[in-house]
């Protein structure tokens, strides 16, 4: 079950990201309730996460996934180039979320 919090936490996170971009600058009444409802919501689920799985791990994979699907987003639907040296970030994010996985996930 701490997986499936953790999924929507991440998802939550995600979507008020991009409704921040949108918010400009907090100027915007429509995206700026969407980006503080996002990350209500996934912090609400990251605690409950966080009974199940240790805090290492779960801040990881959150930040770690949510990092690499807003790095995606920038380039597939905002214009955002992509570089190597992005996709190399973006690489070294999700090896250490795996990594950090094979080591003990609870």
């Amino acid at each position: 079950m701490g997986y499936l919090f953790l999924a929507g936490a991440i998802a939550a996170e995600v979507a008020g990201t991009t409704a921040m971009k949108y918010s400009e600058g907090f100027s915007r009444l429509g995206p700026s309730v969407l980006t503080a409802l996002g990350y209500l919501i996934s912090f609400g689920l990251l605690a409950q996460t966080l009974k199940t799985l240790n805090v290492g791990t779960a801040y990881a994979i959150w930040s770690g996934i949510g990092t690499a699907a807003i790095a995606a987003i920038g380039v597939a639907f905002l214009g955002e180039g992509m570089t190597l040296t992005k996709a190399a970030g973006v690489a070294l994010i999700i090896v250490g979320v795996v990594v950090l996985n094979l080591g003990g996930a609870h």
